[in-house]
């Protein structure tokens, strides 16, 4: 949620811009609030929420429940989404080799996508056999404890992310270097090995790889990641074959779309690491040898509500996974 002194800002129209801020309190973790809750999450003075509510349940944006006595999001809002939706084409083009990913390994593969400090899933590929929560589409994902987050920091111009490490260590200087840590190393291991990995940081019982990808629309970057729990992890599997699986996904999936990340001297330099072999479907009798096409060549949960929506722009929201 940006602060109130921002949507102040002459430049921008406050009520549309105060609309907007009761349309973000609503996340697939509260998919319902009352007035109250709305009220007290944007500190908005009642007579204008209740002018803009109003004016958003007449547009089809939100609807009123009168059993629940609580406001929800309306389906009008999803014809608002889907031209964002039309124009991810690499959903298309990486779903397949998403889903092979995620059934090999018994795990998930997400698809996210950031601009500026929003970060959000698009897609998502699991395996039958996984048991690992499904995060909501559009659903915001951690910045700082995921590797989807530490991938997508790690790909933005250096001030951005320099400006979000500086806004943690400003609010907490334990887990700002905390997080300055995690950066370096995620940037050193995407120089070095093509991927960044998660162990455990958001939720322990999940570990995870993730890789930055260049989308073609200027000021946006996809991330893809693939998360499995430990047990389903063999000694060195996560570092060994998972994260060159992915690596090799991600050249392919930049590959279709045109273009990759070595081609730009200010976006993290990926090492050349070879998939250890096709990303398959987990078949019985099936391990074809293959390279991928493309590859021929190489937590704030215990806050109170208006504490938690204040502190979403340091992403403490609920991420999914790892």
């Amino acid at each position: 949620m940006e602060p109130s002194s921002q949507i102040d800002d002459g430049k921008l129209v406050s009520a549309l811009a105060r609309g907007v801020q009761i349309l973000r309190c609503f996340t697939a973790d509260a998919p319902q609030l009352s007035a109250r809750e709305l009220i007290a999450a944007t500190g908005l003075p009642k007579p204008t929420f209740f002018r803009l509510v109003s004016t958003l349940c007449a547009a089809g944006l939100l609807r009123y429940g009168e059993a629940t006595a609580t406001f929800m999001a309306a389906p009008g809002l999803l014809t608002l989404a889907s031209p964002l939706w039309a124009r991810i084409h690499v959903r298309q083009l990486a779903f397949g080799q998403m889903q092979a990913l995620a059934d090999r390994v018994r795990g998930q593969v997400t698809l996210a996508l950031g601009a500026g400090l929003d970060l959000v899933f698009v897609e998502l590929a699991q395996s039958r056999e996984c048991a690992t929560f499904r995060p909501a589409m559009g659903a915001h994902i951690s910045l700082a404890r995921t590797a989807t987050g530490r991938a997508y920091l790690a790909a933005l111009p250096g001030e951005e992310a320099g400006r979000y490490v500086a806004g943690a260590r400003a609010a907490d200087a334990a887990r700002g270097q905390w997080l300055d840590e995690r950066l370096h190393e995620a940037r050193g291991d995407l120089r070095q090995r093509g991927f960044c990995v998660s162990r455990g940081d958001l939720h322990r019982e999940l570990q995870a790889v993730a890789v930055p990808l260049r989308s073609a629309t200027e000021g946006e970057i996809y991330v893809l990641t693939c998360t499995v729990p430990v047990f389903e992890l063999a000694p060195g599997q996560l570092d060994g074959d998972i994260g060159p699986r992915l690596a090799a996904l991600a050249r392919s999936a930049g590959a279709a779309m045109g273009h990759g990340p070595d081609n730009d001297p200010d976006w993290p330099q990926y090492s050349s690491v070879k998939a250890p072999q096709a990303i398959i479907p987990a078949q019985a009798g099936i391990h074809a040898a293959q390279p991928l096409p493309g590859d021929h060549q190489d937590p704030v949960d215990s806050l109170s509500f208006p504490r938690r929506r204040e502190l979403r722009g340091n992403d403490e929201i609920m991420g999914s996974c790892a």
